[in-house]
């Protein structure tokens, strides 16, 4: 019995699938596979059934989780006590809102090159509900996402917090210059689909209130920006940029009975990830993040 054939069940063992543990090790598939096997035969058990469409963790695999996760998380350990160098390596794939990308992701990106020369990264947008699927899967070392997670396997550290605002545009607001339920009842809500974060904001927002009308959804800031200065609607923009929009006159920023609730972020990862690239990452992102960033727009 090796680290290296731990290590391959391990992975193989939580995340989405073989290819993904595969590729979170950079192996082979078959490689992987080969440890796997190699550590059944030493142990004179199989540790999965492969007789489905999907691998599933025989009883003797469920007995071995608990025990391979403690050992390979003492090696690390081990290795980062007696490491002569504090700098990362390999390749580090996380994911982000498409408002970090917006705001505060180059300054991260630079800032990660600069302190650790030879990672490299990959970063993936997409919105909150997606990426934290996929941290849970191994897919992505760690996300930065609206929420904490309600995952037991996922971690939240909280970097930072967003604030928004009501807008429409002007022409379509006849004279009104507050957020009512009576302006989403005469307008479409322009604004990012369901799994976004912005969504809980919404809610909470509209929680004891008798407001119907039509939802456009669409999962792109700069294509939500668009329709609310065409006039398609009203809707809500992080509020420094709305206060930029309201100055040049293409957009009316709207007071309300009560402020919209401040959205919080998370760097979030998977708590059995003991690598030292998590937590420096970790702070890496607690420096960078800065939600009222000017936003990039291309």
């Amino acid at each position: 019995m090796t680290l290296k054939q731990l290590e391959a069940f391990y992975w193989a063992a939580t995340c989405a699938s073989f290819a993904v543990a595969a590729e979170r090790l950079h192996l082979s598939v078959s490689s992987l596979s080969k440890r796997i096997a190699e550590l059944e035969e030493g142990l004179g058990l199989s540790l999965f059934d492969r007789s489905g469409h999907k691998a599933v963790l025989t009883d003797a695999g469920q007995r071995l989780l608990p025990q391979a996760r403690d050992l390979l998380a003492s090696a690390e350990q081990i290795r980062a006590s007696l490491a002569q160098s504090t700098g990362l390596s390999g390749r580090c794939r996380f994911g982000v809102g498409e408002l970090t990308a917006l705001t505060w992701l180059p300054r991260l990106i630079r800032g990660v090159r600069a302190a650790y020369p030879d990672l490299v990264l990959e970063p993936y947008v997409d919105i909150g509900q997606v990426l934290e699927q996929r941290v849970a899967d191994g897919e992505l070392d760690f996300a930065v996402i609206a929420g904490r997670s309600s995952r037991p396997n996922i971690a939240s550290t909280a970097i930072g917090q967003a604030e928004f605002s009501w807008v429409a545009a002007p022409a379509v607001l006849d004279g009104a210059t507050r957020m009512t339920p009576a302006l989403l009842e005469r307008l479409p809500l322009v604004t990012l689909p369901a799994g976004a974060g912005t969504t809980r904001i919404i809610d909470d927002w509209l929680a004891g209130r008798e407001a119907g009308g039509e939802r456009l959804c669409c999962n792109n800031w700069g294509a939500v920006v668009g329709l609310l200065i065409e006039g398609t609607g009203v809707g809500l923009l992080p509020s420094h940029w709305a206060g930029a929009l309201q100055a040049e006159g293409s957009l009316r920023v709207l007071d309300g009975d009560r402020p919209l609730a401040a959205l919080p972020y998370a760097f979030q990862y998977r708590r059995d990830d003991a690598r030292p690239l998590v937590g420096k990452l970790r702070a890496e992102v607690q420096a960078a993040a800065d939600f009222a960033a000017p936003c990039r727009i291309p």
